[in-house]
C-alpha cells in the first residue's frame, strides 16, 4: 500500500483537494476539548507549498490492530477533521467524545458536508464506511501521525513542561537554536511561529490532529527544530501521543489545575507521562539519543528522574547539578549570574529580572548544550533576549513609578514575581490580581495570602471569571487575607479589572511598583461565556496617561 502525495499549494488556513482543484478553508486548529466548539480562529492565508495526501481507508485500518471496518475499504480520504463545520468532500471525520458534547452527534452533519468515512467508537446509522475503534482519541493520534508521515521524526523536538516558566523557556531555547543556524518552529501559549510567520494561540498544546498537521507544515517549510510547550492537560488527554520528542524539559511543579487533576499526585503523574514516554531504548547515533532535562532544586525532581529511561541532565543551584548557577545579582535592569556546566563555565547577564528567570535560562542552557551548541554561543543569545510578552513586562510611559504586567496566575508564580519586585522596589509594592473562574478554587485564598505578604497594598479584582459569580471569586481570595489577619486598610476588592488597574496607578507615587498579575499577554477577558477585548498593558497605559493629565 502506498500513499499518494502530490505537491499543491496549501496551508494551515487552506487545503487543496484533488477533486475540486480549488482552495478551501480549514481550521488550523480544531477543538481542544469539545467537538464543534471552535477553540482557535481560522487562519486564511496560503503560506507554503504543501502536499495533498490521498490515503485509502484500509490503510488507516491497518494501523489499528483491533479496529473493525464496516463498508468499502477502498474509499479514498484526503484530509482528517474533528470539526463537522470544516468537513469537505473526501474528508475522514473522527468522532471525538468531549466534555460537554459528543462528536458522534455531529457525524450526520459531517456526512452531509461530504465526509467519505467516519472513525467512531460505536457504529452509526449513516451511509458511509466506518472505522470502529475502542478509543477515537487514541485512533486520532495514530492516524494523524500516519497521515502526515510522522513529521516529528524529521525535526529535533524539544518539549517543555512544568507549572511555571514554560513559555519563557521555550522562547529562550528557540532563540538559541535560531542564532545557532537552525530553522526553528515554536508552539506555545502565546503563539505558533515558523517560516517567518506568527499565528495566535488559544491554549497551550493543540489536539493531536492539529499538532501533527502543524508539524507536517513545519517540515514542509524546512524546519530543523521545533520547541513547544507541553501541558498536563495535553499529556492526560493524549494530545502529544505520536510526537517523537528528543528532549523533555521540566521547569517546576507547584499548585495549579487541581480542578482538573484533583490532587498534586495526579498532577505530577500527568507531567510524568512526558518523561516516561521518551522511550526505553538507547541509540548509537548521538542525534537520536533522548534526554530529560530536570530542575534538580524542585521537590518533584526525583520522581521525574525515576520514571524516565532517558539520559538525565540536571540544572539548579545545588552543588550536584550538571548545570549550576551561582553569584546571582538582580536589579531592575536585569539579572546576572555565573554558570558552571559539563561543557564549561561563563558569566551571563540577562535583560530579564528575577531568580525564576535564572532557572528558565538554565533549562534553556541545558537543552541547548545537549544539541551541541557551544556555551559561548548560548551566552550571546541569552544576553540579547529583551523578554517575553506578558512576563515581567514593563509598561513605560515615562512615569516616575514602575508598572509591570505578568502572567503569574498560580501561588508559586505570584510569589516568584512579587519576591523579585520586592528586591528592586525603592518604594511601595502595589499588587493588582485575581483568579480565574471555573478553575481551581483552592488556590484563591493562598494567592490572597501571598499577595498580602509581599505587597504594601493589594487590589483584588477579576481575572477571567467565566461562568462564576465574580464577587464570590473575590470573596474566596479575601478569605486568605482574613485568615492572615491582614488589616482592611491594606487591601480592597474591586470586581471591575479596568477600575482596579486605574485605582492602583492613581495611588502610585514616585519609586513605587505597580504589579498587574494574572493575565500577562492575554488580550481578552472572559465574563460569562463572552470574550471581550481586554489587555492589561493597554489599560495601564491609559491609566498612566490619564493620571499624567
Amino acid at each position: 500500500m502506498t500513499i499518494a502525495r502530490t505537491n499543491e499549494w496549501a496551508g494551515a488556513g487552506f487545503w487543496l483537494t484533488p477533486q475540486q482543484n480549488s482552495l478551501k478553508c480549514v481550521s488550523l486548529f480544531g477543538d481542544m476539548a469539545d467537538i464543534n466548539n471552535a477553540a482557535y480562529p481560522l487562519i486564511t492565508e496560503v503560506y507554503l507549498k504543501s502536499e495533498v495526501i490521498h490515503v485509502l481507508l484500509n490503510q488507516f485500518e491497518s494501523k489499528l490492530t483491533t479496529a473493525r471496518l464496516v463498508g468499502d475499504s477502498n474509499i479514498e480520504c484526503h484530509n482528517l477533521q474533528t470539526d463537522s463545520r470544516q468537513v469537505q468532500p473526501g474528508d475522514l471525520f473522527i468522532c471525538l467524545p468531549g466534555h460537554t458534547v459528543d462528536g458522534h452527534d455531529y457525524a450526520a452533519k459531517a456526512v452531509e458536508a461530504g465526509a467519505s468515512a467516519l472513525v467512531v467508537e460505536r457504529q452509526l446509522d449513516l451511509p458511509v464506511p466506518q472505522l470502529i475503534v475502542k478509543d477515537s482519541r487514541f485512533a486520532m493520534a495514530v492516524l494523524s501521525d500516519f497521515f502526515f508521515d510522522s513529521p516529528s521524526r524529521k525535526m529535533k523536538m524539544i518539549g517543555v513542561t512544568g507549572t511555571n516558566g514554560k513559555t519563557t523557556t521555550t522562547y529562550l531555547i528557540e532563540k538559541i537554536m535560531s542564532d545557532y543556524g537552525q530553522k526553528t518552529g515554536l508552539i506555545g501559549t502565546i503563539q505558533m511561529r515558523y517560516d517567518g510567520r506568527t499565528y495566535p494561540m488559544s491554549g497551550t498544546t493543540p489536539e493531536a490532529l492539529d499538532l501533527q498537521r502543524s508539524l507536517h507544515d513545519m517540515v514542509q517549510a524546512g524546519t530543523d527544530c521545533c520547541v513547544m510547550e507541553v501541558s498536563s492537560h495535553a499529556l492526560e488527554q493524549g494530545r502529544v501521543k505520536g510526537t517523537d520528542f528528543r528532549t523533555a524539559v521540566f521547569t517546576n511543579l507547584t499548585q495549579d489545575h487541581l480542578d482538573y487533576h484533583h490532587s498534586m499526585e495526579e498532577y505530577r503523574g500527568a507531567k510524568g507521562l512526558f518523561f516516561a514516554r521518551l522511550g526505553n531504548t538507547y541509540a548509537d547515533e548521538a542525534s537520536r539519543r533522548k534526554y530529560a532535562v530536570i530542575n534538580a532544586d524542585d521537590p518533584a525532581a526525583a520522581y521525574f528522574i525515576s520514571v524516565t529511561a532517558a539520559e538525565v541532565i540536571t540544572y539548579g543551584m545545588g552543588e550536584k547539578a550538571d548545570v549550576r548557577a551561582s553569584e546571582i545579582s538582580i536589579t531592575a535592569q536585569g539579572t546576572s549570574f555565573h554558570v558552571d556546566t559539563f561543557a564549561g563555565s561563563t558569566d551571563i547577564r540577562l535583560r530579564m529580572v528575577g531568580k525564576f528567570n535564572v532557572y528558565n535560562a538554565m533549562a534553556a542552557i541545558s537543552a541547548a548544550l545537549v544539541e551541541g551548541v557551544p556555551l559561548e554561543e548560548i551566552k550571546r543569545s541569552l544576553e540579547t533576549v529583551p523578554g517575553v510578552d506578558g512576563r515581567v513586562e514593563a509598561v513605560d510611559e515615562g512615569q516616575p513609578y514602575a508598572v509591570i504586567v505578568d502572567y503569574a496566575h498560580t501561588p508559586d508564580g505570584l510569589e516568584n514575581v512579587l519576591r523579585t519586585v520586592k528586591e528592586f522596589a525603592a518604594g511601595r509594592v502595589i499588587c493588582v490580581f485575581g483568579c480565574g473562574g471555573d478553575r481551581d478554587r483552592t488556590k484563591r485564598p493562598l494567592m490572597g495570602k501571598i499577595a498580602a505578604k509581599y505587597s504594601d497594598f493589594v487590589l483584588v479584582t477579576s481575572d477571567n471569571p467565566r461562568t462564576e459569580n465574580p464577587d464570590l471569586i473575590l470573596k474566596d481570595i479575601e478569605q486568605g487575607l482574613i485568615e492572615d489577619a491582614v488589616p482592611a486598610e491594606q487591601y480592597t476588592l474591586i470586581v471591575d479589572r479596568r477600575l482596579a488597574i486605574h485605582e492602583a496607578i492613581e495611588m502610585a507615587s514616585p519609586d513605587d511598583v505597580v504589579l498587574i498579575a494574572g493575565k500577562g499577554h492575554e488580550t481578552y477577558q472572559i465574563i460569562g461565556t463572552t470574550k471581550t477585548d481586554f489587555d492589561d498593558r493597554i489599560i495601564a497605559k491609559e491609566a498612566i496617561r490619564g493620571k499624567s493629565n
